[in-house]
């Protein structure tokens, strides 16, 4: 799956790294599996999943 583009208001909170908001928004907002994100940015599936906790971690939910 290709990237179209990402909002410029996801990366506005500051809380996040740059990846762990792309990848936040990829999988809540655009239904993206952790696979298709990591093949999409060119990361081992791993790396997505680990920056995907750490963001709901930060954000005070339940990494899935």
């Amino acid at each position: 799956m290709k990237i179209e583009s990402i909002p410029l208001a996801v990366l506005s909170d500051r809380s996040l790294s740059v990846l762990e908001a792309i990848v936040e928004h990829l999988h809540d907002k655009k239904s993206m599996s952790f696979h298709e994100i990591a093949v999409s940015l060119n990361r081992d599936d791993r790396t997505i999943w680990t920056c995907y906790s750490r963001a709901r971690k930060k954000r005070g939910k339940n990494a899935r």
